[in-house]
C-alpha cells in the first residue's frame, strides 16, 4: 500500500513559495499552534482526505519544464514523517530535477533528534525552520519571523536566491478561488494597485 498525506491545499504554481516557480503542499495538521500564525486552519489533525503520494506526485510530474521545484509547508509537515519521507524519496526518483524546500516549525536539531529526520533532510535542497514567534515577525526571505533559518542542505540555491522569494502573491485558481500565500501576505491585501 502507498503512503497517504493529509493535504490541507496545493497550489500548482507558486512564486512565493521558494525560488521560482513551485508546486506548493500544505501539510493538514499542526501541535505546535505558533500565536500569530497566518495559516491557523491548518493546525487541526486529520479532517482532510488523505492523498496516495504516487498521485501527488502525479500532479507534480505532470507540471513538467512549468515549475523548478516543490516545497512542503504546514501545518508541520514533520508530524506526518512518514508521508513527507515518501514524498521526498518519490519526487527524487521520479523528478530528480525538481528541488526541495520545507518549512518546519521544528528547529533542525529537534528534527535530527526524529527517527526520520535525519534521511529526510538528506533528501530535501533547503530547511526553513523554527517556530513563528509574532513578536519577532519579519516577513522577507522566506521567513515569518527572525528566529527561524535558512539551511542550504545542497548547493542548488545561493542564500539570495532564496531571499529572493517574494513576500506574498495572489493566486487565482481556474474556478475563481482566489488564495493568498507567502511569508507576509498579508501586506498584500494592504496594497493599493
Amino acid at each position: 500500500m502507498s503512503a497517504r498525506v493529509q493535504l490541507h491545499a496545493t497550489i500548482e504554481r507558486s512564486r512565493a513559495n521558494g525560488p521560482g516557480q513551485r508546486f506548493a503542499i500544505w501539510f493538514q495538521g499542526c501541535s505546535l499552534g505558533c500565536p500569530g500564525c497566518f495559516n491557523p486552519a491548518t493546525h487541526p489533525a486529520g479532517g482532510a482526505d488523505a492523498v496516495a503520494i504516487g498521485d501527488l506526485v502525479d500532479r507534480i510530474a505532470a507540471q513538467g519544464d512549468a515549475i523548478e521545484g516543490v516545497t512542503v509547508s504546514g501545518g508541520e509537515p514533520f508530524e506526518q514523517p512518514e508521508a513527507l519521507a515518501a514524498l521526498a524519496r518519490e519526487l527524487r526518483r521520479r523528478a530528480p530535477g525538481l528541488s526541495i524546500v520545507v518549512f518546519s516549525g521544528f528547529t533542525r536539531r529537534e528534527i535530527e533528534g526524529q527517527p526520520l529526520g535525519p534521511a529526510i533532510l538528506e533528501s530535501i535542497d533547503v530547511l526553513v525552520d523554527g517556530r513563528f514567534v509574532e513578536r519577532r515577525a519579519l516577513g522577507r526571505g522566506l521567513r515569518g519571523s527572525d528566529n527561524q533559518r535558512i539551511h542550504l542542505l545542497t548547493d542548488r540555491y545561493t542564500l539570495a536566491e532564496v531571499e529572493g522569494t517574494p513576500v506574498g502573491e495572489v493566486v487565482i485558481d481556474r474556478d475563481g478561488t482566489v488564495r493568498v500565500t507567502g511569508v507576509a501576505p498579508i501586506d498584500l491585501t494592504r496594497a493599493r494597485w
